[in-house]
């Protein structure tokens, strides 16, 4: 389901190899240097043993909050709901969102079986730009995926990823409003800590390949969304 596929693509900016370049800049450059150090934790043979699993994703996940901001993507996802919360349920919010997100898409990434990423463009408007890919699948099919980003200081980081039309962040500022309209904000944050607190799987369960579109678990609770 589309809901599925943007959170999906998270993982797909961290795990895929490099298929083949337009011209880039500063932030597909970036992107690229980061990707290639995921796949050296990736392949790296003694950290595939299940006793350096942990070590592992504390790697995977330093390199994530190089690339993503996750404050932004939270702030973003939860919309016009974000200005009347307090500091502490800021926070509060940021931390259990980010650890869900980074959750789901480090699971994917131990998933990866050889996709891979070409990228095709890459616009900027001053401190902002889109970085466009296409995912190659191992069939041979291209998913179009875009990537949201800004500079922050010295560094290019991601606020929100498009993957076949589908944001992201609107796709969870809708589940989110949902939630907080119907029930409450408490309520929202009920339920990502219920997710939160799920154990993450020792070895990730590959059903399909690790690619946007295949199936990632979205906090629970949260209504489904409808395809366009």
């Amino acid at each position: 389901m589309l809901r599925h596929r943007a959170l999906a693509a998270l993982a797909a900016l961290l795990m895929l190899l490099v298929a083949r370049d337009v011209a880039a800049g500063p932030p597909t450059d970036q992107l690229r240097r980061s990707i290639e150090l995921v796949l050296k934790v990736l392949q790296d043979p003694a950290l595939k043993a299940d006793a350096r699993t942990r070590e592992r994703r504390a790697t995977i996940r330093t390199i994530a909050n190089e690339i993503f901001d996750f404050t932004a993507i939270s702030q973003r996802s939860l919309g016009r709901h974000w200005q009347g919360r307090s500091p502490a349920e800021r926070e509060e919010f940021v931390r259990l969102f980010t650890d869900i997100l980074e959750k789901s898409y480090i699971t994917r990434i131990e998933g990866y079986s050889g996709e891979k990423i070409a990228y095709v463009g890459e616009q900027l408007d001053g401190d902002l730009a889109t970085v466009k890919t296409r995912i190659v699948t191992r069939q041979g099919g291209e998913i179009p995926v875009d990537y949201r980003m800004f500079l922050n200081g010295a560094r290019w980081r991601a606020y929100d990823v498009n993957i076949e039309g589908v944001s992201l962040i609107g796709n969870y500022r809708g589940q989110f409003n949902a939630i907080v309209q119907k029930a409450s904000f408490q309520e929202l944050l009920v339920k990502l800590r219920a997710k939160q607190e799920e154990p993450a799987p020792e070895r990730p369960r590959v059903e399909r390949p690790a690619v946007p579109g295949a199936a990632v678990s979205p906090p629970a609770g949260l209504p489904p969304r409808q395809s366009p």
